[in-house]
């Protein structure tokens, strides 16, 4: 196939539009309210990062819309990746005018937070000129594309139904591989069109986060790629809404049920699963770069295709990752869930296989909602105990700080970005240190390699706070990193400066734009130098020409006499001969046209599902009404579990439209802005919130007590949690053995009649009853043997007759035993112990299927008596024993009850 390319006599420009999205997008992080439901967007503040001495964070590229990847060519140029699925290439960091290498928007799903989120060039570019690029597929697996619709081109839709978060809008995963078709030389820019070749399409993915991610080249010239679970991020996804990939054990369309379904998350466990071809869900690949197969050294090469390029899985969304230098090294950011966010290490790609354990852990812990469903893979996975999954290198908690006393937030959460330090400008204790980002927090930080050379846990400093939606960390030239800042649409720069740190040049002024001629009075007072080397000198640019050589004032002022958008440059030089500069667009001849929004208003509400027409103005004073493209709607979700983040949904053209309300996880609210456009590029954005209608659903438990499960919250029965109206929940009840009140209990039904574990709508207030029943005790009335009786009255069937006022007492030394003869094998899991004043102290609880060989399935040290409740994995047994090694009185071992249950 062949993507068009921006023809070489085309007029370089900057493309005016980017640059106001860039203040549009920057304002949808903001806050979590406003003082007005409808309001102007702020300007985009200027750089304020706070970093460690001597360093600064300078934008280098700016004018981006969305960007999501930066990669540095030795030749000096550098590409750009944007999440539409546009390319763009500078001739240098200084460069104001990019081209487009090459446009794949009709290829990429661009919607929500899927797009095209990685790029890597050939490590011998630009001798060997091939581009790869990692995008999100609009179509399913060897399907056409697009499948689903695109509003403008650029902002793909996903309609209800399905459903982004409902249904899910099935797309799947691409790595290919772009080419210039004809070249002038080999180190040349394209000249005609650039040849797109697939080489891996894979990660069917229905909901709308978890896409792919990182494209990187290791040290041995393999390409390594990450991709995402493709799953909800609202609830326990195991397959359940229509199991649309087609995991066992039902064919696709089929919903899947606990405890059986190995779909939705659980796709990242697949290489444990026989039934069905191994997906790259979830995984970390490593593939050769020509033909896409899996490399020769990876750890399984005798599997099917996938299987040969896995060399990590059970992973929830590996973003970013990074090679270490100098190794095959592969750390990775895992987004988190609802808890951890964690940065996994890799050592040996080539020749050890690991299991980082999601959806059944996250953390070190399990995940409680997957634990709650009690899924066939995850309690396997569980059995096999810690060292069955490689725990994370580094994990930090949503609550907590990574640094104690930082100015970073807490509460949301999202790893981003992931570079080694291996230049040499820094100062020392940066050399080998791992540079990580978190979109959510908006800060940087330096893990310190410790004695050993590995990134120390223990030596974690803040970095950069306030360093925007930095969604990549890359080293580049100099080694120096540089961040991809997604919400202010730039690339930044970290530069270290040395001993002297130089000014920061401010610009302020009393108007930017107005009718021909416009007088403007300029304020250059807030610059600043952070070493005091004061007085700074000033250089001015005001008829924007380029040259500083305008005016040497503080505040000088100027008249533009002729209509057009004017650059205003200052420079500003501290004692010691260090300059920065500011630049600030004029635009003469002109004012700022003015959005309304006229639907919805703030008083709207609405529940998932929904249809909400929403129409908007724009009028300007020079080009009168606006319409078509000069109207930009954009659909934002915010998300506030404490600080907000935000997922930007799509986004409309035009003067009306219509969206359907998203299901996603309370507290969240939509805002919709409009930002109009005038043909001069000046804009003006307003924006509504419009807030969800709530249900309060209560889980309780007949008996109370139980501890129940609603989404990744577990407590005892009866508790309350707020659900957006029409959303998806999923809600678990133990099937396991639930002691309440000394008596077991087995699940009996929820009184929605829906198995154990399952999804639920809240439609309204609502109050769901999982009912539990007496369990069997297998123990009751069987025939019993025990090592010795204290006296007549005590014998051993006394502990399994039912009646609370009798017991077996043995003799007063150690050890003593009782054993049970359940008639026949049975499947066993459980025991409850009731103790009379003298109990066991040390113990063990034992079975056996004959021959007198005793299996130790529980151990009990430091006993406290009254009653024992003891889990086991279950096995299968005709006799239970419990085997005392010692007494925690001068008596023997006494039992009112002795209680055996299947599970």
């Amino acid at each position: 196939m062949v993507v068009r390319l921006l023809s070489p006599a085309s007029p370089r420009r900057r493309p005016l539009l980017a640059a106001l999205l860039a203040v549009a997008l920057a304002a949808s992080l903001l806050s979590a309210g406003w003082p007005s439901p409808v309001r102007a967007a702020p300007a985009a503040p200027a750089a304020s990062a706070r970093l460690p001495a001597n360093f600064q964070q300078k934008t280098v590229l700016s004018g981006l819309t969305m960007p999501t990847n930066v990669e540095f060519s030795p030749d000096g140029r550098v590409f750009v990746a944007e999440k539409s699925g546009i390319v763009k290439v500078f001739d240098s960091l200084t460069d104001t005018a990019p081209e487009v290498y090459a446009d794949l928007r009709r290829q990429v799903f661009n919607g929500w937070d899927r797009g095209l989120l990685g790029m890597a060039l050939h490590p011998n570019f630009p001798t060997d000129p091939r581009v790869y690029v990692m995008y999100t597929y609009n179509g399913t697996l060897g399907g056409a594309y697009p499948k689903w619709p695109s509003a403008d081109g650029t902002n793909d839709q996903c309609p209800d139904p399905p459903g982004a978060n409902n249904e899910g809008c099935v797309v799947a995963g691409r790595i290919s591989v772009l080419t210039p078709a004809v070249q002038a030389r080999a180190a040349s820019r394209a000249a005609g069109p650039v040849g797109e070749r697939v080489l891996v399409e894979d990660w069917c993915q229905q909901f709308s986060s978890h896409s792919v991610g990182t494209l990187a080249f290791g040290e041995d010239g393999q390409l390594y790629a990450g991709g995402g679970d493709g799953a909800s991020f609202q609830y326990a996804d195991y397959g359940q809404k229509n199991n649309a990939c087609g995991d066992p054990p039902k064919p696709a369309g089929t919903p899947l049920t606990a405890p059986t379904g190995e779909g939705g998350a659980l796709r990242a466990q697949d290489l444990r699963t026989a039934g069905d071809p191994a997906t790259l869900d979830g995984t970390i690949i490593r593939i050769d770069p020509d033909t896409g197969d899996g490399s020769a050294g990876n750890p399984l090469p005798n599997g099917g295709p996938n299987v040969k390029r896995i060399v990590a899985y059970g992973l929830r969304n590996p973003y970013r990752f990074t090679v270490r230098p100098g190794t095959d090294e592969i750390w990775n950011g895992d987004v988190g869930y609802t808890t951890w966010e964690e940065i996994n290490r890799l050592p040996e790609p080539r020749s050890t296989m690991r299991n980082f354990g999601w959806p059944c852990y996250e953390g070190a812990g399990r995940t409680p909602g997957y634990d709650a469903a009690d899924l066939n893979l995850c309690e396997k996975l569980y059995g096999e105990g810690a060292g069955a999954v490689t725990a994370p290198w580094y994990a930090y908690k949503h609550s907590d700080k990574i640094v104690p006393g930082e100015t970073c937030g807490v509460g949301s959460s999202s790893t981003s970005g992931m570079a080694f330090y291996a230049g040499t400008t820094y100062p020392a204790q940066y050399r080998g240190a791992l540079f990580f980002s978190d979109y959510a927090r908006k800060c940087v930080w330096a893990m310190r390699p410790g004695a050993d050379g590995l990134p120390d846990k223990t030596k974690i400093e803040t970095f950069s706070t306030d360093a925007g939606g930095v969604v990549e960390l890359q080293a580049g030239p100099n080694g120096d990193l540089f961040g991809v800042d997604i919400i202010g649409n730039r690339i930044v720069r970290f530069v270290y400066n040395g001993v002297n740190n130089p000014p920061v040049a401010a610009i302020k002024s009393d108007v930017t734009s107005g009718p021909a001629p416009l007088a403007v009075a300029f304020d250059g007072g807030t610059s600043s130098d952070a070493d005091g080397d004061l007085p700074l000198t000033y250089a001015w640019d005001l008829d924007g020409d380029g040259a500083y050589d305008d005016s040497s004032a503080v505040n000088p002022s100027f008249t533009y006499q002729a209509k057009g958008r004017y650059t205003v440059g200052l420079k500003v030089t501290d004692t010691r001969g260090a300059s920065d500069t500011a630049a600030l667009t004029v635009t003469a001849g002109s004012t700022p046209p003015v959005a309304a929004i006229t639907a919805p208003g703030a008083d709207l509400t609405w529940r998932v599902g929904d249809r909400i027409p929403f129409a908007g103005t724009g009028a300007d004073g020079e080009d009168g009404p606006l319409t078509g493209s000069s109207l930009k709607w954009q659909i934002i979700m915010h998300h506030c579990p404490s600080d907000c983040h935000t997922h930007m949904i799509t986004g409309q053209d035009g003067t009306d439209g219509e969206f359907v309300a998203p299901d996603h996880e309370y507290p969240s609210w939509i805002e919709l802005r409009l930002t109009a456009t005038d043909s001069d590029g000046l804009s003006d954005t307003k924006s509504v919130e419009l807030h969800p209608k709530t249900a309060r659903l209560t889980l309780a438990s007949d008996p109370p007590g139980v501890p129940l499960t609603l989404l990744e919250t577990t407590r005892a029965a009866p508790f309350t949690g707020t659900v957006i109206q029409g959303s998806n929940v999923s809600v678990s009840a133990p099937a396991q053995t639930q002691v309440v009140g000394d008596r077991a209990y087995e699940f009996a039904g929820w009184s929605d009649g829906g198995a154990s574990a399952h999804n639920v709508v809240a439609n309204a207030d609502a109050t769901l009853t999982a009912t539990y029943r007496p369990k069997t005790n297998l123990a009751l009335g069987r025939p019993v043997k025990v090592s010795s009786v204290e006296k007549a009255g005590l014998e051993g069937p006394k502990a399994v007759d039912g009646d609370p006022a009798t017991r077996w007492s043995s003799a007063r030394s150690d050890p003593q035993w009782i054993e049970v003869d359940l008639g026949s094998a049975r499947q066993v899991g459980y025991v409850l112990l009731r103790w009379e004043a003298a109990y066991g102290k040390d113990y063990k609880v034992q079975t056996s299927t004959g021959g007198g060989v005793w299996t130790t399935v529980q151990t009990r040290a430091n006993g406290d008596g009254a009653v024992d409740v003891l889990p086991f994995t279950p096995v299968s047994a005709r006799w239970v024993r419990i085997y005392g090694t010692k007494r925690a009185t001068a008596y023997g071992y006494s039992l009112w009850e002795m209680e055996v249950f299947d599970r």
